[in-house]
């Protein structure tokens, strides 16, 4: 499913940022940008809120926690071993374990959490790409049809980009 709307390609982040917010405050809200590295002021432009990605972690590692907690609670209840007088149910000993857990919970729920907030892998590439965008260029997608395209090339032309082009977007 492919989007039309016009792509523009500016060198400089101002521009670029610029160029975003007015397309923002002028009611496009699915703008696509291009850089060859994260930079955060395009986020801000594009009204990026924190990251989900931190939630999954979180669950995951309560989950380890349990999971590790419960997994030898009920290894010690299962095959009790009584030493020295101690309870069969010695949470001090768990601890490591627990730990461990919420770890490796952690980090399975942070790789899945990326890739499912992320969509990843996307197997239909971009139509409108430059090359330029991965040596230092920046790039501006709208999608957009009709009145809105026109609204969206003037906006992109007042921010003077390198170029212009109307293309399709997988």
């Amino acid at each position: 499913m492919s989007q039309s709307g016009i792509l523009a390609s500016y060198d400089y982040l101002d521009s670029t940022v610029d160029a975003v917010e007015e397309l923002r405050k002028s009611g496009f809200d699915e703008v696509v940008t291009y850089s060859s590295y994260p930079e955060h002021h395009l986020e801000d432009a594009l009204g990026y809120g924190q990251s989900p990605v931190r939630v999954w972690t979180l669950v995951g590692g309560l989950t380890g926690t349990a999971t590790g907690f419960g997994f030898t609670a009920w290894s010690s209840m299962d095959w009790p071993l009584i030493v020295g007088g101690k309870p069969v149910l010695s949470m001090p000993a768990y601890v490591v374990i627990a730990f461990e857990m919420t770890i490796l919970f952690g980090a399975l729920a942070t790789v899945l959490g990326m890739f499912i907030n992320s969509r990843l892998p996307n197997v239909t590439p971009a139509v409108v790409y430059d090359p330029e965008f991965s040596a230092g260029r920046y790039g501006v997608f709208v999608p957009a049809t009709g009145t809105d395209l026109d609204r969206a090339r003037d906006i992109l032309r007042k921010h003077d980009p390198v170029e212009t082009r109307e293309g399709a977007h997988a």
